[in-house]
C-alpha cells in the first residue's frame, strides 16, 4: 500500500517529507491549513505513505452505512458537534488506554476561514500526556509531511503562538480560507 500511496503522491506532484516521522509511540497530529475535502483524501494517502496509522475525528452523520464501516476501518473517530461538552476529556482517556496512538485533529474545526483555532487538540495532549507533531500539506509548493514535536507548557496562549508560527505562509487548497496564510500578519 506504501508504494501505492508514494505513486499517487507522485502523479498529483506532492513531495512528502517521509525522513521526519515521529519516533514516539503516542502523540496527538496536529494538520493545517485545512481548507478543503480533500485535504482528508491527500493527507490520508500521505500518512500511509510515511507508514503513520492515525484515528481522526469526523462528523458522526458521515457515518452511516456502508460508509460509516470503511470510515472506522481506516481509523475514523464519529464526533457529535452537538455535544461535545467532554470531547477532550474522553479522546484523553481514549489515548492514555493505548500503547500506541496518533490522533489527528484539524485545530480550524472547519474548512472555512476562522480567526482562532479550537483548542481541543491543545488539552487533549497535555490531559493524555502525550506530545503534539505538527503536520501540514502546504499547496503553495505541495510539499507536505510532519514538522516538529511540541511539548505543551501549559501556558495556552503562549503554545499556540509557537506553534502557529510554523504554519505561517502556508496555503490552503482553498485560498483565503486559512488564518495564516497572509505571513506578515502574524508576526
Amino acid at each position: 500500500m506504501k508504494k501505492i500511496c508514494l505513486f499517487t503522491l507522485k502523479l498529483l506532484h506532492y513531495q512528502i517529507d517521509l525522513a521526519n516521522v515521529p519516533t514516539e509511540k503516542k502523540y496527538v497530529l496536529v494538520f493545517a491549513p485545512h481548507t478543503s475535502w480533500t485535504d482528508f483524501i491527500v493527507g490520508k494517502i500521505a500518512l500511509t505513505a510515511m507508514d503513520v496509522k492515525a484515528m481522526f475525528l469526523i462528523k458522526k452523520e458521515i457515518f452511516f452505512f456502508p460508509l460509516g464501516i470503511w470510515l472506522r476501518y481506516i481509523g475514523g473517530y464519529p464526533v457529535d458537534r452537538k455535544r461535545t461538552q467532554k470531547l477532550t476529556d474522553t479522546i484523553a482517556e481514549f489515548i492514555k488506554g493505548k500503547d500506541e496512538i496518533v490522533f489527528l485533529i484539524a485545530p480550524e474545526g472547519t474548512r472555512k476561514c476562522i480567526e482562532t483555532w479550537k483548542r481541543g487538540f491543545y488539552y487533549i495532549a497535555q490531559k493524555a500526556g502525550v506530545p503534539i507533531a505538527l503536520a501540514y500539506l502546504n499547496y503553495h509548493d505541495k510539499k507536505g509531511g510532519i514538522g516538529p514535536i511540541f511539548y505543551p507548557t501549559g501556558d495556552y496562549e503562549a503554545d499556540l503562538q509557537e506553534i502557529q508560527k510554523f504554519y505561517c505562509g502556508m496555503a490552503g487548497k482553498k485560498k483565503g480560507r486559512f488564518n495564516l496564510e497572509k505571513e506578515e500578519a502574524h508576526r
